[in-house]
C-alpha cells in the first residue's frame, strides 16, 4: 500500500511512524512532513501547502496513493474530502460539510443543542465585541469564551473575572489576534469535572474507538497560563471504565453520527470529542474532525492492530472487519516547545540529544516544529518534539519519558514537568464524580 500524510505535525510523524511499523505498506508520502518524517525509513517528504486544497489534490492525483490521510484540519474544513472523492481517490476524512463540527463552534453548538446532545448551556452567539461586552452583565462566573473558527487551539478561554473575559474578547473581534476565526464568539456556562480526550475512527457507520487520553493545554505546569496546542498527553489503562465508556457511546458519539447522517451530512474518518465528566454525566466541550495533537503520539504507541488496515477499512466502508487491540500499560507523550511559545517562538536552533533520547528504553521521539537542515535538526515552529514513551503503568510512562526529554536540548526548550503526573486514581465503577478543572 502506499499512503500519502497530509501534514507536518507531531501527530502526522506520530500516524507515519505506526504506519511504517505495520506490515502491506510500501511507500509513504508526507505532505510537507518535517524534520522526523524526512529520517523515517520508507518515507519521503513533498512540498506542499496545507492551506492550498487545489495543490493537495493535484499532488494526490500525481501520486495516485492508495490512502490519504489528512492529520490537520484545515484541509479537511476547506473540503479536501470532497476533491479527493471527486477524482476517485480514496481519503479518510470528513466532507466539508461534516467538518463544520470543527471549523465552526457556533455550528456545532447549535447541533449539539438541537439534537438533544450532552453539553454545557449557551448563553449567546455574537457577532459584535459591543454585543458580548453587554451579554457579560448577566453570565456566571467563571464563564467560557469560545472564538467560532479555527484559532489553532487557543481560541478558548475559561475567563475567571469580567476584566479578563473582556481583554480576551478584545484580542479576538478587536485586535483580531486569529483572524476571521474571531469574527463571532459564543460565551457558555463552564462546567466541573475532569476532562477527556475520546476519539473513534468511523466509516460512517461502525464505530472503532481509539484508547482514551488526557490533554494538557496550559503552557505551565499545575494548568497555568496561557492555552497552547498541547503541551502533552497521557494513556493509561482504567482512565475510562467500561461503563462510562458505554455511556459516552450510547449518548454521544453514536446520536452524532446518526444526527449527522439524518441532517444529510455522514460522517466519515476521525471524531474527536472533547469531553468532561461531569456530576450529571459526560458532556461535550468541543468536537475535532480529526486526530487530536498530542493525543495522537500518546495512542499510536500503544496499538497493536494494523492501522493501515484500519484507515483502508474505513475509508472503503468495512470498519466491522477490523478489531482495535491495545498494548498493557500506559503512555505518555512530554511536549518540547519552543521559546517564545505560544506566542511568537524563536526558532533557527539545532537539536541535540535525539539519539540519546530514543535510546531510552520504549521511548520515540515525535517532531513537530523541525527540519532537516543538511545533517542537523533545526527548530523550526512552537511545538518541536513530542517525546513519548510506554510503561507497564502511567508512572513508569511518564518517567521514561521525562528521561528521555532531559537527554535533548536546543537553545530555549520548555516544557511542562507534571504531564500526568496529577492523574485522579480512577473509581472503581467510572464513577462521574471526579474532581478538576478544565485546561
Amino acid at each position: 500500500m502506499k499512503i500519502l500524510v497530509i501534514g507536518s505535525g507531531g501527530r502526522e510523524h506520530a500516524l507515519a511512524w505506526r504506519l511504517r511499523s505495520g506490515s502491506g505498506v510500501e511507500r509513504i508520502w508526507c505532505a510537507p512532513g518535517n524534520g522526523g518524517m524526512a529520517r523515517l525509513e520508507g518515507a519521503e517528504c513533498v512540498t506542499a501547502d496545507v492551506k492550498d486544497t487545489a495543490a493537495l489534490t493535484a499532488l494526490g492525483e500525481t501520486l495516485r496513493p492508495d490512502l490519504t490521510l489528512v492529520g490537520p484540519e484545515l484541509p479537511l474544513v476547506n473540503g479536501i474530502a470532497d476533491e479527493f472523492e471527486a477524482r476517485g481517490l480514496r481519503l479518510v476524512g470528513p466532507s466539508k460539510q461534516a467538518a463544520r463540527l470543527e471549523g465552526s463552534k457556533a455550528f456545532a453548538k447549535e447541533f449539539l443543542l438541537r439534537n438533544n446532545i450532552p453539553t454545557g448551556p449557551l448563553y449567546g452567539i455574537y457577532d459584535s465585541a459591543g454585543d458580548v461586552y453587554s451579554a457579560l452583565c448577566a453570565v456566571d462566573w467563571p464563564c467560557v469564551i469560545k472564538a467560532d473558527g479555527l484559532a489553532a487551539g487557543k481560541g478558548v478561554l475559561v475567563a475567571p473575572t469580567p476584566d479578563d473575559a473582556t481583554a480576551f474578547i478584545d484580542r479576538l473581534m478587536v485586535e483580531r489576534e486569529f483572524g476571521a476565526a474571531g469574527d463571532r464568539v459564543l460565551l457558555e456556562e463552564a462546567l466541573t469535572g475532569q476532562e477527556l480526550s475520546y476519539i473513534v475512527l468511523t466509516d460512517g457507520d461502525t464505530v472503532l474507538p481509539l484508547t482514551a487520553t488526557r490533554d494538557h493545554k496550559r503552557i505551565f505546569d499545575g494548568n497555568r497560563g496561557p492555552n497552547t496546542g498541547g503541551m502533552g498527553a497521557y494513556s493509561a489503562d482504567g482512565l475510562l471504565h467500561r461503563e462510562l465508556e458505554a455511556r459516552i457511546l450510547e449518548t454521544i458519539i453514536r446520536p452524532t453520527l446518526a444526527a449527522m447522517a439524518g441532517e444529510g451530512h455522514a460522517y466519515r474518518g476521525f471524531l474527536y470529542a472533547g469531553l468532561m465528566l461531569t456530576a450529571a454525566g459526560p458532556q461535550v466541550l468541543e468536537f475535532n474532525c480529526r486526530m487530536g495533537d498530542p493525543e495522537t503520539q500518546a495512542i499510536v504507541v500503544r496499538m497493536d492492530f494494523p492501522l493501515a488496515e484500519a484507515l483502508h477499512a474505513a475509508a472503503e466502508g468495512r470498519l466491522r472487519e477490523i478489531q482495535a487491540r491495545w498494548k498493557p500499560g500506559a503512555s505518555a507523550c512530554v511536549v518540547m516547545a519552543a521559546a517564545g511559545y505560544p506566542g511568537e517562538p524563536r526558532t533557527g536552533m539545532q537539536i541535540e540529544g535525539l539519539a540519546a533520547a530514543e535510546s531510552v528504553a520504549d521511548a520515540v521521539v515525535f517532531h513537530a516544529g523541525t527540519k532537516l537542515d543538511g545533517g542537523a535538526i533545526v527548530v523550526t515552529g512552537g511545538r518541536v518534539l513530542g517525546v513519548t514513551a510506554t510503561g507497564a503503568d502511567l508512572p513508569s510512562a511518564v518517567k521514561r519519558a521525562y528521561e528521555a526529554a532531559g537527554k535533548i536540548a536546543f537553545e530555549g526548550a520548555q516544557y511542562r514537568r507534571d504531564i500526568g503526573t496529577t492523574a485522579p486514581v480512577p473509581e472503581p465503577r467510572g464513577a462521574s464524580r471526579m474532581a478538576g478543572g478544565e485546561d
